[in-house]
């Protein structure tokens, strides 16, 4: 069904640009018709995230200082994927990447927006299985901490609250209703 938008656009000004953000402030009508000044952040990649999962059901997080956090973190891997490059592609270039894994099979588990009241990021999440071992090969902003841990104590992590990244969350607990249901 088509929902018709009450919003209506009265200008968009650029505050703000880098290689991967852009902020912008839009003059609208909000639906009550009063005008309002609403920020976007505009990302310029998509987000990919991949949840490796073998055999005997153990996945791999990765744990890394988050500046914007001032916090440590812990996820599954992800990544940024430029507008031109395939999904799958971005899914698994950040697995090989971050965990050093090379997945035979990749498919989708979901999609998601991580924060659509403020910005229009939107997020691809993976299933990566059949996987072989090979070496990580950080960038140079990461600092990693690999885990394997069953996919049990992973959904765990997110219950008790050490794991909060959006895109985690919900991969680790589409796989625990998956798991639960049968259907993986």
């Amino acid at each position: 069904m088509d929902y018709p938008n009450p919003w209506k656009t009265l200008s968009i000004h650029r505050l703000y640009e880098n290689p991967w953000i852009r902020l912008e402030e839009h003059e609208v009508i909000n639906p009550q018709g009063r005008q309002h000044l609403y920020g976007k952040v505009c990302f310029k990649n998509r987000a990919v995230a991949v949840v490796p999962l073998d055999e005997q059901k153990n996945t791999w997080l990765v744990g890394q200082y988050r500046y914007t956090l001032g916090a440590y973190s812990w996820e599954v891997p992800a990544g940024g994927s430029p507008q031109d490059e395939p999904l799958e592609t971005t899914a698994r270039r950040e697995l090989a990447e971050e965990t050093g894994l090379l997945a035979a099979r990749i498919e989708p588990l979901m999609d998601l927006h991580t924060s659509n009241s403020v910005t229009d990021e939107a997020g691809f999440i993976f299933l990566a299985t059949e996987l072989e071992q090979g070496p990580p090969n950080f960038e140079d902003t990461e600092d990693i901490t690999i885990k394997k841990l069953p996919l049990e104590e992973a959904v765990a992590l997110v219950m008790d609250g050490t794991i909060t990244d959006g895109l985690s969350v919900a991969a680790l607990l589409k796989l625990a209703v998956l798991e639960h249901s049968g259907r993986l």
